[in-house]
């Protein structure tokens, strides 16, 4: 029977709209599917994009879409139970375009996303639900929805980190908990103005704050984004975690919430949405075999994320692999050759890029941010320490080396301190 489709994309995510947009851009007969009412009705609702891959495929992007507030400023937070320490870092470069980042609100801007899809000329199928790929032999030559089947010449995984298809095609087995976290968040609205008095910023300019020992001592970690009239607020905690110590993520956001120097950031707020969603943590180990006839994979389905500790990566991720996905499969149609071995350019367009090879660079990553000192030993110490040395309350006082191992007794050894320096080289 022949194609109805020349491509077939699973998921209006950013990694499903790329690919979606950049095909029907290059005149693929393209349909993307998406279960939700519309796209972005089923994304998670808030975010910190890095700007580079989509300012590639949509020229300075921003000026249309709806996105919230360019970051100037990066502050990382160490919590303990009352205090903060924190370190923050304002970029003067982050403030002009090409800008470095914006948060979004990912519900509006994956429903704009999807527009520019249809604006290009691709079809958009929303509340259709794909239940399993079509097959002739080895090959995917298109999906099943209900009791429908649609054909084509690819079909495209972009159905997040628990994606069905991917399973279906075999090329990755079930999750593996420790490669998967849960993230979890709640977006509160501010009037514009308080945001701008509260957090220093003025017109456009926006925040991004990132918790350390707010997870109870998982591996995991906080974050909070100004949006342009809301604030988002969340955590981030391993699977593996949750499961082991039995620990709620509600739980987790609420303590965050009410942490004092959280609180008193959204002082006022009015609640306005909670969301949850699954994120691929696994990094270069977690990423499944990409290709086979007729089928590719991007976005979280193929676990493109980064999370160095510092820094929590996504977005550009599924962008470029999106994108790239679409490059191969405009060749592969100039060609008329949608096999296997045609299709696997793919995987070595993303070795040249910074997709996998940032990925290669934080490869050692998860084993480094499994250390459970992370997330309490060091954010208490660092917290007491500085306590201590801002403390004047008549007593003689010590020095700073007298001050460190006063505090360091007790909680962590000099070697064990030394041997989490050296494996900080992994981030």
């Amino acid at each position: 029977m022949e194609a109805e489709f020349e491509v077939i994309v699973v998921g209006a995510g950013l990694s499903g709209c790329a690919a979606a947009y950049s095909l029907a851009k290059h005149g693929v007969k393209v349909l993307l599917i998406e279960r939700g009412r519309h796209p972005g009705s089923k994304s998670m609702s808030g975010g910190l994009m890095y700007c580079h891959a989509l300012h590639k495929l949509i020229p300075e992007f921003w000026n249309e879409a709806p996105v919230e507030r360019y970051v100037k400023r990066h502050v990382i937070s160490l919590l303990s139970k009352q205090s903060a320490a924190s370190l923050s870092f304002d970029g003067s470069r982050f403030s002009t375009p090409p800008y470095n980042s914006y948060t979004v609100l990912l519900s509006k801007f994956n429903e704009w996303f999807g527009s520019k899809v249809e604006q290009a000329g691709g079809i958009v199928a929303d509340g259709t639900y794909v239940g399993d790929l079509l097959w002739d032999g080895d090959k995917v030559v298109g999906v099943k929805t209900g009791g429908e089947e649609i054909r084509s010449r690819v079909v495209i995984a972009a159905d997040g980190v628990n994606s069905r298809l991917v399973e279906s095609a075999k090329v990755r087995g079930k999750f593996s908990p420790s490669a998967v976290a849960l993230g979890v968040k709640s977006v509160v609205g501010l009037p514009s103005e308080v945001i701008q008095g509260r957090f220093n910023v003025h017109g456009d300019e926006g925040v991004a704050y990132t918790f350390l020992g707010c997870t109870g001592g998982m591996q995991g970690g906080g974050f909070l984004y100004t949006n342009r009239e809301s604030v988002s607020v969340g955590v981030v905690a391993g699977i593996h975690s949750l499961i082991k110590t039995d620990a709620k993520s509600t739980e987790l956001l609420d303590e965050l919430i009410t942490h004092p120097t959280v609180s008193g950031l959204i002082e006022g707020a009015t609640p306005l949405e909670y969301s949850a969603q699954l994120i691929p943590e696994g990094g270069l180990g977690a990423v499944p075999q990409l290709h086979r006839g007729g089928f590719l994979v991007v976005g979280d389905a193929a676990g493109f994320a980064s999370n160095s500790g510092l820094l929590l990566r996504g977005m550009d991720f599924a962008v470029a692999s999106g994108a790239m996905a679409a490059e191969v499969v405009t060749k592969a149609k100039e060609k008329g050759d949608y096999s296997d071995s045609t299709l696997s350019q793919y995987e070595g367009i993303l070795q040249k890029t910074f997709v996998i090879r940032d990925l290669r660079t934080y490869r050692n990553a998860p084993r480094f941010l499994s250390n459970q000192r992370l997330y309490s030993t060091y954010p208490d110490l660092v917290c007491n320490l500085m306590e201590r040395l801002y403390a004047v309350d008549g007593n003689p006082r010590q020095n700073l080396f007298g001050v460190v191992r006063r505090e360091m007794k007790g909680k962590v050894s000099w070697v064990r301190l030394v041997e989490d320096l050296l494996g900080a080289r992994a981030l």
